[in-house]
């Protein structure tokens, strides 16, 4: 979340996020001056996305290790990911694939010794619908495991997987952090896995 980045690199650290919302602790020790940091770094975040700041001026962090926002308005790249994520209809998408079905292949216990034996191989999302899934895949929001080892993907797990490979390439620095997504360098580009059951094991 660009709001989460923003707050960070103003000295006020988010407990967990989600795509519209975060989570901020108070402890029973807080104290009026530890909150207010807050109330004005979340003003500061509105000021700044009214005037579209440039991000260079308002995260001069990030926008040195992201380069490519450097010169982009606040309000311009918070809009560029809020149509991406409505391009790709994202809350209707992170509730169905909770909801979809979960088909179990076999034991997660069966599906653990496939890959103790190394009778896993790393299949590309776009390949993954049908397959058995060799570990845990947990998308980071909410922390949640989406499958467990032994459990075969449907259509609306793959789908979430490709906008999660989509959201990364196109808003690096933003990436979405999916536990048991795997990427790697193949013929010079990055490629998004899975470790799945063989289909020969």
């Amino acid at each position: 979340s660009i709001v989460t980045k923003y707050l960070a690199e103003h000295g006020v650290i988010i407990e967990k996020c989600g795509l519209y919302s975060f989570f901020i602790m108070f402890t029973i020790g807080i104290t009026k001056g530890r909150w207010n940091t807050l109330v004005t770094a979340l003003q500061q975040f509105k000021d700044d996305y009214d005037r579209n700041a440039q991000m260079w001026r308002v995260m001069p962090q990030f926008a040195a290790a992201n380069p490519r926002y450097e010169n982009r308005g606040l309000r311009d790249l918070c809009t560029e990911i809020h149509l991406f994520y409505k391009q790709y209809d994202v809350a209707r998408l992170t509730t169905e694939m909770y909801l979809s079905d979960m088909v179990p292949a076999m034991k997660p216990s069966d599906a653990f010794a496939k890959m103790a034996h190394r009778q896993i191989e790393r299949v590309a999302i776009d390949e993954l619908e049908g397959r058995i899934t060799a570990i845990l895949l947990t998308p980071y929001p909410p922390g949640i495991p989406l499958l467990i080892p032994g459990e075969r993907f449907n259509r609306t797990i793959v789908d979430y997987l490709r906008f999660a490979r989509d959201f990364n390439e196109r808003f690096p620095g933003f990436e979405t952090d999916v536990h048991g997504l795997v990427k790697r360098e193949v013929d010079g580009k990055r490629g998004y896995f899975v470790d799945c059951v063989r289909q020969d094991a």
